[in-house]
Order: C-alpha cells, then structure tokens, then sequence
C-alpha cells in the first residue's frame, strides 16, 4: 500500500526535500526512513507504517503497488472517445469487414470482443474476483498472478505498440491500482459482486498478454537477414553504424532519460512534458540515424515517464508518439554528421 493524494487518485506528493534534490527512487532516504516519497515505489506491506502513515494523515487514499503484489490487474475504461479504426481494436487480431460492429464505444466492448474470440466469458463478468467500479463508470478486474516468476508490463490501450484492447489498460509492474472504498473528488470506488479476493489469473488472459507483448523477452522480434533491411528498414549501413556508434548516442540520451525520470520528485512544475517530448525527439533522430534500437528507445522512454508521471500513461504516450516521430525527420549523428 502507498499514500494517495487526499480525496485525489494520484500518489501524495513528495517531501519538499525531494522536490528540490533529484534522485531515484531506489536511492531516496525518505522511502528507507519509512516516508512515503516515490509515489508506488514507496509501497510497503508494513502494518506499523502503515498505520504511523495514515493515523498522521487520515485523509489519504489508498494506491496499490502492483508488481510487489503479485497483481494483474485489467483496467477497462467507459471514457467517452472517438473509435479508432477496426484494425486497432485488438492489438495483433485482423477484425474483418463483415464483423458488426454497431454499438462498439467503450472498453467493456473491446474486453468482451476479444473473449467472444477466444470462446471465454468476459474478465469483465468474473463473479470469482474482486472487481471495483470507479467514479467514472470503468471497472478494475482483480487477478492474482499465479507464476511470479512471469512478470508482466503496465499498458494504456491506447499505445501503438504493447496493449491488450482498445480502452483496457493492464496495470502490473511499475504501475498502481486505487484500493476500494477510496473516496475521490469523482466519487467511490466500489467492490461489485460477492469476491473480495482476487482470483487466479486465467490461463487464457495469461496467453493473451505474453501475445500482446506485456511479458519482457517473451517475443522477439525476427532478427532480419544479414544484408538485408530490417522491419524499420534500417540498411546494413547503418546497423554497421550502430555498432560502432552506441556508447555516443547513449552519452546523448542518457541525460535527457535522466531529466525525465528527476520530475518523480516534483508533481507539478517541473516541465515535465517539455523534456520528455526533447528526450523523445533526440531519441527518434537516433534511431533513424542508425544508432539505437527503437523497440529498446520506445521501452526506456516509457520506463522513465512511468516513473516520473505514472498516473497519465495515456499522455506519455501520446507525447512519445510525436516526438519520437518528429525526431526521426531529422536523423542525426552523435558526431555532427548528417
């Protein structure tokens, strides 16, 4: 458990301390004292801090760490949004011509879409879990992850590259969930049905996200021929190029990724989106300068934005998109050529 913000569903904000002096998480003296900086890096299963956190400060909420936990948690969304095209309804699934789909406007569609594909009842009519409504008509559906060993990435069913269905958010390691029974300004967030556990995660949602790429290293993408363009259609050239050129283009994005993930300990007014979009755009003329990996780019630009501003994914991503995109008009050379 960690301290959110009173009547809010982002974390409490951090000492004034850790507002001014940039520092990682992992190495904050607030989190080793027993103070609650970092946001979900600062979780703990503690009944006596707990108990010290929130008998000082009754009004917080509750966030939920949910790698630490063990917890799969599928956020699906009711936001009212426009509807993409059918070929990004469900990430990896050719949905047809002849497919109906009238009426198609929120995640529990999408949710209940891909279990119809699969012959399985939606996660979203799980009586066996915990399951919570929030505020905003959305649904968190509670799973247990019953092989630690598998870990599973955080998405935003709006990312280009790693989600689950459109509106459905996977919330896992590096991300958090609102306990229920906490109070925002948007209202409660309440448990439906009889469950108040979660249950084990079904073995065909586990196949789905290892599809959908929310397990680390469980599928790579085929390496192209030697001699030949890869998918980004990167030359021999310039992979040739990107062995001999790493550790420069490293020592430029490092300091930017750097600048990203010091806004954890400032909430507001740190300019936040103003580096991140200037760490995306050097990275995206990297890339296409033949230097770095995109896939491996795309995982650390995420990373450090999760980090520094966990609770607006959809915002990361958007601003990632575009700069990295914007970046790659312009190639660049850690050495001035072009």
């Amino acid at each position: 458990m960690h301290p959110l913000a009173p009547r809010q569903k982002t974390p409490a904000a951090n000492c004034e301390a850790c507002k001014e002096n940039r520092h990682r998480p992992a190495e904050c003296p607030c989190i080793r004292a027993g103070r609650w900086c970092h946001g979900f890096h600062a979780a703990t299963t503690s009944l006596e801090r707990i108990d010290a956190w929130w008998g000082t400060h009754p009004r917080f909420g509750v966030g939920v760490s949910c790698g630490p936990a063990d917890l799969v948690v599928i956020d699906v969304d009711a936001h009212a949004a426009q509807v993409p095209d059918r070929s990004r309804l469900l990430p990896g699934i050719p949905i047809g011509p002849k497919v109906d789909l009238a009426g198609l406007a929120t995640g529990f569609h999408t949710l209940a879409l891909l279990a119809a594909l699969r012959g399985t009842p939606s996660p979203a009519e799980d009586e066996g879990t915990l399951r919570i409504r929030t505020p905003s008509g959305g649904l968190h559906i509670w799973y247990r992850n019953p092989h630690p060993g598998t870990r599973y990435r955080s998405s935003t069913g709006s990312s280009p590259r790693t989600a689950l269905a459109w509106q459905v958010d996977v919330r896992s390691d590096n991300g958090y969930i609102v306990a229920p029974a906490t109070r925002t300004t948007a209202g409660r967030y309440t448990r439906v049905g009889k469950a108040r556990t979660p249950a084990s995660l079904p073995q065909w949602l586990a196949d789905e996200l290892t599809r959908t790429g929310h397990v680390p290293g469980a599928q790579e993408p085929p390496q192209a021929p030697s001699g030949a363009p890869g998918a980004s259609g990167v030359s021999v050239a310039a992979r040739v190029s990107r062995r001999r050129a790493p550790a420069a283009a490293n020592r430029i994005l490092e300091p930017l990724l750097a600048e990203v993930t010091a806004c954890a300990a400032t909430p507001e007014g740190a300019s936040f989106t103003e580096k991140l979009n200037r760490a995306a755009y050097a990275a995206g003329g990297l890339v296409h300068g033949g230097h770095l990996a995109e896939a491996e780019v795309r995982d650390l630009l995420e990373a450090a934005a999760r980090q520094a501003r966990p609770h607006q994914e959809r915002r990361n991503l958007a601003v990632i998109d575009s700069a990295l995109s914007a970046g790659a008009q312009r190639p660049f050379h850690p050495r001035g050529r072009s």
